[in-house]
């Protein structure tokens, strides 16, 4: 056997791959000798950003992992899993396709949907609903929307072909994402808890798989490419972004449901970023064993592909085995049924070592701990100082604006601003209803809700955050985000069990970027653990940022939460929409004099320096605690946050969801436009029978919130303070039709 392992790569290379210098010099103690082109390929792609955390996992280490419902907890396996009882778990995770989307919309959105969802079937669980959280800059811009439609498309694509629902998400337009869009997508799937497929691979003499898809040239690099800068010449990339095919994803998801069937599978592992050569490295160090993998035996779509080529692949739908010797049989004839690829390319050993072979030739011998997160992989924590405009925006006060004279001019402006507006142009094109469990698609609720089948359960799930409200104060900003989460299940009935996230920020290495990073880290932490959410893992995606004229101008920071609720019982599901005319109307939590950070302040006025707004986790807590009480109880029939766009459209989007309509008065010792459309935090608008009144009013009275009778819900007419604000049905063409309106100017 030929070994090539002495011809050695050079520092310069290193740098080329994204590696530095102290990094390579690190390569060489760790192997004894110079790593040869392909080892420190395999290096550059372990030892990126996107595939080792290493400017983020100290700081990722110190969030809360621990709760009441986990079965698998954060970095143990591909994804969480919480038990919802009755034998059952969730598993669910949310990831980043970023870079990709921002060069090649459609397909980096569509793969970005197939690696969410492989990632939660690789471990036995069926995929049961999809979120997404997207930002997008001005939308006016002709780049933007072709951002937008390519994205969308993508995503609706691949989920409709696929089979699975989207049930909900979040959009945001701001001239921060002008070059660099956010793509993050969530799955969750349910699973036997019984039969968990582990992601560690164990057994010396084991057979190693590669199933599902052939290997080419689309995608080698990808995990290095999410970590660095989009640039003008981001173009010569593409071949970084990978090309997805949702009906092979589909087949590959049947075959592996049937093969979680049986007892063929040691382990397995989605071939995700940095494709053969992350499966193979993690799954040996998570299990303490090596791999020897012979290369020439993947297949592969083009011809004389190179060692290197082969290994940083990232062709989608393609997972890694590894089967029970003397099982083989059971795993190849169940492959074969749904015409997928199952070829053995190598074997677990003892070694702890993964050696790659090609034609016989030895042309890697890397020790699979050295490249993995939390093992040998660098570990960084980077200087962060706090930027100028921090405290700027502290010095923003309510009374340096003057109160437009015509409220209704607001509210029109809101209704059809692109971040407040229906998605409805986005959603339609997206199946909410395949598999017929989403609860949600004709009784909208605050957070997407789907029936667990066999069960009178159902699980709740939500993505959120305020990307503008982190960049005014991280810390608060992230606090929020999660306080919203949880305030959008609790809303729909359900109690919040955990939390994945997707942190997309700037540039690690900008100091002020880091401090936005740590905020949000010590904001997340905090609100977490007074929930007791604990975080199951998700994704950080660094160097979000745009190269203007030669400076670095980062994205808005956005910490998108994914959370999930369970709803013990379907009978407890709330939705948001009034329900008839003559119900009372009325806010729990405390109403404040503030419009800091609100669409209204930010658009409107034109105001961007303005602090996050405002919020109290303990009273949060308080009102999230109420509004599960007064859902367990029967005491309400209609339940809505306050949040983008502020009270009047919490109270639009109740009454457009129940074609009616509202007749309110507002607070006399708080300003108009503060109590319409500003956006303080931890307020719900409720509505309640007149039949339920005397009791709920008997029950709010002995809790320890603040709870506000504003008026009743009327026929299809929008009245405040006996002025009139149009109906209904006008004002909701205006909200449902604006942004493609937008997009097709």
């Amino acid at each position: 056997m030929v070994n090539s392992l002495h011809k050695e790569a050079s520092l310069e290379q290193a740098k080329e791959l994204g590696l530095l210098e102290s990094e390579f010099n690190e390569i060489i103690n760790i192997l004894g000798r110079t790593p040869n082109f392909t080892e420190l390929s395999v290096y550059s792609v372990m030892w990126s950003e996107h595939c080792s955390y290493k400017n983020s996992i100290f700081w990722l280490k110190q969030l809360p992992k621990e709760g009441p419902h986990l079965l698998v907890k954060a970095g143990e396996e591909n994804a969480g899993i919480v038990d919802i009882g009755d034998g059952l778990g969730v598993a669910f995770k949310i990831e980043s396709h970023n870079h990709p989307s921002a060069l090649e919309p459609y397909q980096g959105a569509a793969t970005g949907v197939g690696g969410i969802n492989r990632d939660i079937f690789t471990m036995g669980a069926r995929p049961i609903a999809q979120l997404n959280s997207l930002r997008f800059g001005n939308i006016l811009t002709n780049r933007t929307k072709w951002l937008v439609k390519g994205v969308v498309k993508g995503i609706g694509d691949y989920g409709n072909a696929f089979g699975i629902p989207v049930i909900g998400g979040e959009v945001f337009f701001d001239s921060s994402f002008e070059q660099n869009p956010l793509v993050n997508a969530f799955s969750a799937g349910i699973i036997d808890s019984k039969k968990i497929i582990s992601s560690k691979a164990k057994g010396p003499g084991n057979p190693v798989y590669i199933v599902g898809s052939s290997t080419g040239k689309d995608g080698i690099a990808g995990a290095a490419f999410a970590s660095k800068d989009i640039t003008a010449d981001s173009a010569n990339d593409l071949p970084s972004v990978q090309v997805g095919d949702p009906f092979q994803e589909k087949l590959l998801l049947e075959a592996t449901m049937e093969l979680a069937q049986t007892d063929a599978v040691v382990g397995m592992q989605d071939m995700g970023a940095a494709g053969i050569t992350c499966s193979t490295c993690e799954m040996s160090a998570g299990g303490g064993v090596g791999m020897d993998i012979y290369l020439d035996k993947v297949p592969t779509r083009q011809e004389n592909m190179l060692p290197y080529e082969i290994l940083l692949s990232e062709s989608q739908e393609r997972m890694l085995v590894v089967v029970k010797k003397g099982k083989e049989d059971i795993v190849k004839n169940i492959f074969e049924k749904w015409d997928l690829h199952a070829v053995e390319i190598g074997e677990v050993t003892q070694s702890k070592r993964v050696r790659y072979f090609m034609n016989n030739e030895l042309v890697g011998d890397v020790p699979a701990e050295s490249l993995v997160l939390g093992g040998g992989a660098p570990q960084y924590q980077r200087t962060y100082s706090e930027p100028a405009y921090f405290k700027d925006f502290q010095k923003f006060t309510i009374d340096s604006i003057s109160q437009p004279e015509d409220l209704r001019e607001v509210a029109l402006f809101l209704l059809q601003h692109p971040n407040i507006a229906s998605k409805k142009w986005i959603y339609e094109q997206y199946d909410s209803m395949v598999g017929t469990k989403t609860m949600t698609s004709n009784a909208p609720s605050d957070a997407g809700v789907v029936f667990i089948k066999g069960t009178n359960k159902a699980v709740a799930m939500t993505v959120d955050c305020n990307s503008r409200y982190v960049h005014a104060d991280p810390e608060k900003g992230t606090s929020i985000a999660v306080a919203e989460a949880a305030r959008n299940i609790v809303c729909s009935g359900a109690e919040p069990s955990a939390v994945t996230n997707c942190l997309n920020f700037g540039n690690p290495y900008n100091p002020e970027s880091y401090w936005q990073f740590v905020g949000a880290i010590k904001g997340m932490s905090k609100a977490c653990e007074k929930f007791n959410t604990p975080v199951t893992g998700g994704n950080v995606s660094f160097y979000n940022q745009s190269v203007l004229n030669g400076v670095e101008v980062p994205v808005f920071p956005t910490p998108t939460i994914g959370m999930i609720g369970i709803l013990q019982s379907k009978e407890n599901f709330m939705s948001m929409s009034f329900k008839q005319k003559g119900d009372l109307i009325f806010l729990i939590g405390d109403s404040v004099n503030d419009i800091s950070s609100s669409e209204y302040l930010y658009s409107f006025h034109n105001v961007v320096a303005s602090p996050a707004p405002y919020f109290d986790l303990d009273k949060e807590f308080k009102v999230q605690n109420c509004i599960k009480d007064l859902i367990q109880n029967k005491l309400i029939n209609a339940c809505h946050d306050c949040s983008d766009g502020g009270l009047f459209v919490t109270l639009a989007e109740m009454a457009f969801a129940g074609n009616l309509g509202f007749d309110i008065v507002t607070d006399s010792e708080i300003r108009e436009d503060a109590f319409l459309f500003g956006e303080a935090q931890s307020r719900v608008v409720i509505s309640v029978s007149e039949e339920q009144e005397e009791m709920f009013i008997e029950w709010m009275s002995n809790s320890e919130v603040n709870f506000t009778l504003l008026g009743h819900v009327t026929k299809g007419k929008f009245m405040i303070d006996e002025q009139h604000y149009g109906f209904c049905e006008e004002l909701k063409d205006i909200y449902e039709n604006s942004l493609e309106i937008y997009l097709e100017k």
